[in-house]
């Protein structure tokens, strides 16, 4: 029996990434969603891949277009339709009455803590739901689950993300970064919650090459959510940084100096994220759309104090989130990966599993002093 996978906003530039690393890796019968009414599907050059208008405001056809789905491990529905943070987990909710597995790129805590509710119910029903996957989040989680096991005990984890220009993303990934300037969120410092400022104590960060030295600063992901709440940890860091480096003083001065009503007036995040994505169409020409992560790990093994970095370099952003979702949505398809419940990735996916994916789309490792950094050779 053929697979049958239904992407939820697989006509953007993530979910179309989606779709075309499951058509490299899997036997699926493959369907996309986007609110337009009619496409050109040549522009995704992915054979046999179909195209169903849908819009998310539209529940019941949201379910009963889910609910057409037999109820089979061998389908899956997978979630790309962001910004996260305007989002519910309808879908979810859908899939674990309809018994299909499903699989999220939400990069959203307060969507995360949504999704983890329904973690009980997906137990019961035998749904596989695994939230949070990409590159960050998704990747970066592996990357932290690996670092923390060199360790006796594991204290700290700090994960430093940067980013080329767009990414090779939409404009949707705009609107997500300046989304997540609007509230003061919680960290894991120290072993308590604290209130941290987005984009606040800019931090230097020594990046695998070519990236070198790179200022980086507080952002909200889910990893400070789950990864405080999956590892006996004391802090967990999340820091984000853009190149060129002027569009992280924008950003700073979006969020320091901008009146908060503006940036929780909507019409200004769609003006600031539109003029941000057309400034990114002529800087990428010359900065790329490559993704760097670096996660250090510092705890103790054998009684004394030691530290490790996990790393992941990639040439464009949008490609190898595809990846990320793709790996684990092949594994959950081939059956590798069956744990009923809503997971994120470092709960989810073991290091042999993450391994097993990098390796297949051309990842190696370099190992370095107490590191390693994972590049590919496509």
């Amino acid at each position: 029996m053929t697979n049958q996978v239904l992407i939820i906003g697989g006509y953007g530039r993530i979910g179309s990434s989606v779709a075309r690393d499951l058509a490299n890796y899997t036997n699926s019968e493959i369907t996309i969603t986007g609110r337009k009414a009619k496409v050109n599907l040549q522009e995704f050059s992915i054979s046999g891949v179909k195209y169903l208008a849908l819009d998310l405001a539209d529940k019941e056809r949201v379910k009963n277009i889910i609910n057409s789905y037999n109820k089979s491990s061998e389908n899956l529905v997978i979630h790309c339709a962001g910004p996260f943070h305007n989002r519910d987990a309808n879908v979810l909710k859908n899939c674990i009455e309809a018994g299909l597995n499903y699989v999220d790129i939400s990069d959203c805590r307060d969507f995360t803590c949504k999704a983890l509710e329904y973690s009980e119910a997906a137990q019961n029903a035998g749904v596989t739901a695994i939230i949070n996957t990409g590159i960050f989040p998704g990747i970066s989680n592996s990357l932290s689950r690996q670092s923390v096991e060199q360790f006796d005990e594991p204290e700290e984890i700090h994960l430093s993300y940067l980013v080329g220009g767009s990414g090779g993303a939409g404009v949707t990934v705009m609107r997500t970064t300046f989304l997540g300037l609007q509230n003061d969120f919680e960290a894991w410092i120290n072993g308590k919650w604290q209130s941290v400022k987005p984009y606040s104590d800019r931090q230097v960060i020594e990046f695998p090459p070519p990236y070198g030295k790179i200022g980086v600063y507080w952002f909200d992901m889910p990893e400070s959510l789950t990864l405080a709440n999956s590892f006996p940890v004391k802090t967990v860091t999340t820091k984000f940084g853009s190149f060129p480096n002027f569009y992280n003083h924008l950003t700073w001065i979006t969020a320091h100096l901008f009146p908060v009503s503006l940036l929780k007036n909507s019409g200004v995040i769609e003006f600031l994220s539109q003029v941000s994505y057309k400034m990114t169409q002529v800087t990428d020409k010359y900065s790329g759309t490559g993704v760097v992560i670096k996660v250090e790990v510092i705890g103790k093994k054998s009684g004394a104090k030691d530290n490790f970095c996990s790393s992941i370099i990639y040439e464009d952003t949008a490609t190898v989130t595809g990846m990320g979702t793709g790996g684990i949505a092949e594994l959950i398809l081939s059956k590798k990966l069956n744990k009923p419940g809503v997971w994120s990735v470092e709960n989810s996916l073991s290091t042999e599993l993450f391994e097993e994916v990098m390796q297949s789309r051309g990842f190696v490792k370099n190992y370095g002093n107490k590191s390693v950094v994972y590049q590919s050779l496509n």
